[in-house]
């Protein structure tokens, strides 16, 4: 087995320093899988002694737990961010969230290597389960909170039924226009899944995608 390629020593903020691990930890867990992520590993991919990881992590599980949850709440974080210069219209913040969800940088084969990596781990980890469910639902609580903003009648049962389903549904399509994207027309993951989220709702999200201020590429 090849040596870890170390990343040059400098000084660092403890923030970056946090982050270079984590990263670090991903990038093992991507390549090798959870049991590729030794402290051993990871101080030598993150340039530092292993002594000097355990100032920021108290475990090697705790930097587990937090390399996943960095993933997690990234993704999450660029649904978000697509919100930013959105018009006030529920159903074009709505699309701008899906869209975004399907669409690079986080449709991405790497980040879905590296779920899979850690789901390998929520069985057995009863820490890493409730991270997991976190962020499940930071995600699913964020999409059905766009879906209630919309002008229609539901009540707060229909609501949440919605946002499972359709959290379900971006799931499924982001794992496979990750993985085989060479099998997908540029945009049709994500008009698929605007058109399948919007038939869910009962709302043209095609339609207001064309008003985003970066629709992209949305088939006819």
């Amino acid at each position: 087995m090849e040596p870890a390629l170390r990343r040059a020593y400098r000084r660092e903020s403890e923030e970056t320093r946090r982050a270079d691990l984590i990263a670090a930890t991903q990038e093992l867990v991507a390549e090798g899988g959870p049991e590729a992520a030794t402290v051993r590993a990871i101080a030598a991919r993150a340039g530092v002694t292993a002594g000097l990881i355990r100032h920021y992590f108290h475990t090697k599980d705790e930097l587990t737990r937090a390399a996943y949850l960095s993933l997690m709440d990234g993704m999450t974080a660029k649904g978000s961010d697509a919100l930013e210069g959105v018009g006030a219209a529920p159903e074009e913040r709505l699309a701008a969230f899906v869209s975004a969800s399907l669409r690079p940088p986080v449709l991405d084969v790497g980040a879905v290597v590296l779920w899979a990596g850690y789901m390998h781990k929520v069985r057995t980890d009863p820490e890493l389960k409730t991270v997991h469910e976190a962020a499940y639902l930071a995600y699913r609580d964020m999409l059905q909170s766009l879906i209630a903003a919309l002008p229609r009648s539901a009540s707060d049962a229909q609501l949440r039924a919605e946002a499972i389903a359709c959290n379900g549904l971006i799931d499924g399509l982001w794992v496979e226009g990750s993985i085989l994207s060479h099998a997908f027309a540029p945009g049709e993951i994500v008009t698929i899944g605007l058109r399948s989220v919007g038939a869910i709702l009962g709302v043209d999200l095609i339609a207001h995608s064309a008003m985003l201020p970066d629709p992209g590429k949305i088939l006819p």
